[in-house]
């Protein structure tokens, strides 16, 4: 199951609140030509066959062909150098990134479960 940290979740709940209404995270994820995976997230309607999770207060889309990509799989937001914050996702199932933390915003990965 995909899983957001609290701290991502306090900021994606912030960003929520300047928002017209109670919108829904929609995360998503696809393999590149060159194998590795890229991640996108935004505020979204449900639509149909979304996979929709609750975590840590965030209401969360999935769509079906993210859903497979994203499962056990952990969005996060961390301080990767002093004063400089952004989302990443760990994603033990990206080979790309196994061992090693890439970061680029958002669709960054890492080599492990949190």
């Amino acid at each position: 199951m995909f899983k957001v940290t609290p701290s991502a979740a306090e900021q994606i709940l912030h960003a929520a609140d300047a928002q017209d209404d109670s919108p829904a995270l929609r995360v998503a994820a696809k393999v590149d030509d060159d194998g590795e995976i890229s991640y996108g997230m935004g505020f979204d309607e449900e639509r149909e066959n979304d996979v929709v999770v609750e975590c840590e207060g965030v209401h969360l889309l999935i769509s079906p062909r993210s859903n497979e990509l994203l499962d056990d799989a952990t969005l996060d937001f961390v301080e990767l150098k002093p004063g400089e914050f952004q989302f990443i996702f760990i994603n033990p199932k990206d080979g790309a990134c196994a061992g090693r933390e890439r970061a680029s915003g958002c669709g960054s990965c890492g080599g492990g479960c949190a």
